[in-house]
């Protein structure tokens, strides 16, 4: 009799520690949360004070140590590269060629503007709820976490995992559009994020004469691909030859990727907390 009476009071203790989180840690932890996220959001902007939200350009040189075969001057605001300038040294005769975006264009990096959407739509769930809704089961509480998580987790993916594209895909992009000078046929270029730096690979290319010995195979899809890689474009065959990646961190990028991180870590905390709570009766809470 005492051990049962013991074992319900150890329930209703339970309950009652069970129903403060809901009520109370909860939209603690939504609030950090909402908190994180919105700096986030802040970075992806690049807001200039006093400016009526005009997005600020930033300068970044690209480069990369032990070669000066490529090196690139960037400008980026927002999530539009707004700004280019490459200088490339052909192996072949040392010449230098020199490409810049023309005036009336700008690149988007489709990867930042998503990245954020994902960001401000975690936003928008965790504000959907005011500090005055009631929580009334842990599952509700799981649902929102893994929908916020979600969402976190396809932003950090947007800017840790390059589109994998193939060599005509790059050939016929807009960007082979950008520049001035024109880019010769022999030039590819492709602008991405990785993790945190922005980066540009130019790819030069020989052309494969019909009556060449080599296998014609043409290469897939791939975030960069090798010297040997070949292609069909148009109504001619090529082979990669040179390859040079040259990139700079972005800062900001790597701040929000640590935000991503903390958050996830939050949302998973917040999770295991109502697990364990699970754990303790059979009765389950949600």
């Amino acid at each position: 009799m005492a051990a049962a009476m013991a074992s319900h009071g150890e329930r209703a203790v339970l309950e009652e520690e069970f129903k403060w989180l809901l009520q109370e840690e909860v939209h603690a932890v939504l609030k950090q949360l909402q908190d994180i996220l919105k700096e986030a959001s802040h970075r992806f902007a690049l807001p200039t004070s006093g400016s009526g939200g005009a997005v600020k350009q930033e300068n970044f040189v690209l480069s990369t140590s032990g070669t000066d075969q490529v090196k690139g001057v960037m400008t980026l605001q927002g999530d539009a590269l707004c700004q280019a300038d490459v200088n490339l040294k052909m192996p072949r005769n040392n010449q230098l060629l020199h490409f810049a975006f023309r005036e009336d264009k700008q690149w988007k990096l489709q990867q930042i503007q998503d990245a954020r959407n994902h960001v401000n739509q975690a936003i928008y769930l965790l504000m959907n709820r005011d500090v005055n809704y009631q929580f009334r089961t842990g599952l509700e509480v799981l649902k929102l976490m893994d929908a916020v998580m979600l969402q976190l987790s396809r932003a950090r993916n947007r800017l840790t995992t390059p589109a994998t594209l193939t060599l005509p895909e790059i050939a016929s992009s807009g960007l082979t559009k950008m520049f001035t000078p024109a880019l010769p046929p022999d030039i590819l270029v492709n602008f991405y994020i990785n993790l945190n730096k922005l980066c540009l690979t130019v790819y030069q290319l020989h052309v494969l004469q019909p009556n060449t010995t080599k296998n014609f195979k043409p290469a897939g899809g791939s975030v960069l691909h090798n010297p040997g890689a070949m292609f069909e474009f148009g109504s001619q065959r090529y082979e990669v030859s040179h390859v040079h990646k040259v990139e700079c961190v972005v800062p900001w990028l790597n701040d929000a990727l640590v935000f991503f991180a903390v958050s996830l870590q939050l949302c998973q905390q917040l999770k295991d907390k109502i697990s364990v709570f699970s754990s303790y009766w059979n009765y389950r809470p949600y």
